[in-house]
């Protein structure tokens, strides 16, 4: 095997026996192997669409896909064969109604299998040029951070068709089957273009979670527990919690959010449902430590899952979302984790906890702007921080911890991710009305935070750059990846990201992030503050 698509790789360089994250070989090939369908299929559907064929159903299924193969998804070996599988029958019926019987496509599935081995497994199999090798991982990789985005968008009725045709442009792109012909400028041009799908994956995911749940609004979340019947629901998707909430209502069963579905308590809708009770652990690589400690069982609805180890028997998964021996719930049916629930032993006491603030939203934000310029007129307000991204293991990591906690008193944070859990129980204090420490919300409301930044300049009728904030992101997947191209499709200079560069960045496509974006890695929070602060 062969993978770098995360920050924690072997050695800065990439997992070759067995992954960092518990992913092994057969995962990593077949997860390869998919990849690879997928492509093909795209063709297929470019064709298909061209003949008046529906293939909204294709599209979705492609992001589904690939998704499974972003890092931390899927380590069920079974279930990225039913993809594959599926993705090969795909192209076989696409194949046959557009009047096509490609000679590839008239072997079986095993044989396709069987014959992509070499061609897509290895460094360098992207290109034997190192460079356009890096430009076409970069794009791979925010490509599944980005369908991370538009596959839980579709599920709740959000899509573009437009993004679904970049979406295929961007697999096809470099393949057998491309035919455009690019040197490492038309590379870049089209991993920007990338950063522009992204913008609008969140956009729909913005607007799908908003009109379904409201606006969130500024929320205490409890960090403690109450006496009772529990059940823990981690991961992103906003839909299975509501689901889980309403198939729990007068059942006795507190739930409790973990890492990125934290900032569902600032939903109105959510909000609503009173046995919503508190957030249980912390950042995701702590789940070995923590999970044991819960009394109830756990439910995944998307990444950032580790080997369950000995608490297996009380993971469940659902969505995308896969671990060898653990029960997987179809359908949103999840009377199987309620039945659980019932049967363990639950909290015995109540414990208050601390309390701690989420839910400043895209809207919450632009109402608060008018005073926030203000506040930056009359000197009050010196600096803005986007401090997030996503969290880590690596002790290189506590550089966030310091940074936030070095920031001088006249300025603010604005976080999302799980980045946040590095500080997100630091009593920062307000400045003027302002808490010092506002939680936007999940790794996808980095539109929250262009958005906001967009009006701000606006107002000041004045570039972003020119804004006095500064975007300080620590990576460790694909959506960190998408949300840094996102960020650099709009223009954005003086990104301080860390707390590694990634292994994929050959040194040419860094020396043009540099030169084009002056994109910096991390140093020290004393000389990064120093840094932002005497730029604006």
């Amino acid at each position: 095997m062969f993978c770098d698509q995360c920050e924690q790789t072997a050695k800065g360089v990439g997992c070759t026996i067995t992954g960092v994250c518990g992913k092994n070989p057969e995962v990593s090939h077949l997860q390869d192997q998919l990849v690879y369908l997928l492509r093909r299929l795209s063709v297929l559907v470019n064709q298909a669409e061209k003949k008046g064929i529906d293939v909204v159903g294709y599209d979705d299924f492609i992001a589904e896909a690939l998704f499974a193969t972003l890092t931390n998804v899927n380590f069920d070996p079974a279930a990225i064969r039913k993809f594959a599988l599926d993705a090969f029958n795909s192209c076989r019926t696409l194949a046959a109604q557009t009047g096509e019987t490609p000679e590839d496509l008239q072997q079986t599935f095993d044989e396709y299998l069987a014959g992509l081995t070499e061609k897509v497994v290895g460094l360098g199999a992207f290109s034997p040029d190192a460079d356009v090798d890096s430009a076409m991982q970069t794009l791979l990789f925010g490509l599944k951070g980005l369908c991370a985005y538009k596959t839980h968008a579709a599920r709740m009725d959000q899509r573009d068709a437009d993004l679904s045709r970049f979406v295929r442009k961007a697999l096809i792109a470099g393949t057998e089957w491309d035919q455009e012909t690019r040197d490492l400028g038309g590379w870049l041009g089209i991993v920007l273009e990338c950063g522009t799908g992204s913008i609008k994956a969140m956009e729909l995911l913005d607007k799908g979670n908003t009109e379904r749940f409201g606006n969130p609004v500024p929320s205490p979340v409890s960090l403690g527990h109450k006496k009772g019947k529990a059940i823990m629901i981690s991961g992103h998707d906003l839909p299975d919690l509501e689901a889980l909430l309403k198939q729990t209502e007068g059942k006795g069963i507190n739930i409790y959010t973990h890492g990125e579905m934290l900032p569902a308590h600032g939903y109105p809708k959510l909000k609503e449902h009173k046995h919503l009770v508190a957030n249980f652990g912390s950042a995701w690589q702590n789940q070995q430590r923590e999970f044991p400690k819960f009394p109830g069982p756990i439910l995944f609805t998307t990444n950032c899952l580790q080997n369950p180890r000995d608490y297996g028997e009380h993971v469940f998964t659902t969505g995308n979302v896969g671990w060898p021996g653990c029960k997987y719930c179809h359908s949103q049916d999840f009377s199987e984790v309620i039945a659980k629930a019932q049967e363990m032993e639950g909290f015995d006491d109540d414990y208050e906890g601390e309390e701690i603030l989420t839910g400043f939203g895209r809207k919450t934000l632009a109402d608060a702007a008018p005073a926030i310029l203000e506040a930056v007129a009359n000197g009050a307000l010196r600096h803005i921080f986007v401090v997030g991204g996503c969290d880590g293991a690596f002790p290189s990591r506590k550089y966030y911890t310091e940074f936030v906690e070095k920031a001088p008193h006249d300025t603010v944070i604005l976080t999302l991710g799980c980045a946040k859990y590095r500080f997100y129980d630091k009593k920062l204090g307000k400045l003027g009305d302002f808490p010092r420490y506002m939680d936007c919300g999940q790794c996808n409301d980095a539109y929250t935070a262009i958005k906001t930044a967009q009006a701000l300049a606006g107002a000041l009728k004045c570039d972003v750059n020119d804004l006095p904030l500064s975007l300080v992101l620590g990576w460790y997947e694909q959506k960190a990846v998408c949300v840094l191209l996102a960020l650099l499709s709009l223009g954005i200079k003086n990104i301080i990201i860390g707390p590694t560069l990634p292994a994929f960045v050959s040194p040419a496509i860094l020396k043009v992030l540099v030169d084009k974006f002056n994109l910096k890695l991390i140093t020290t929070p004393d000389e990064d503050l120093k840094t932002c602060l005497a730029q604006k």
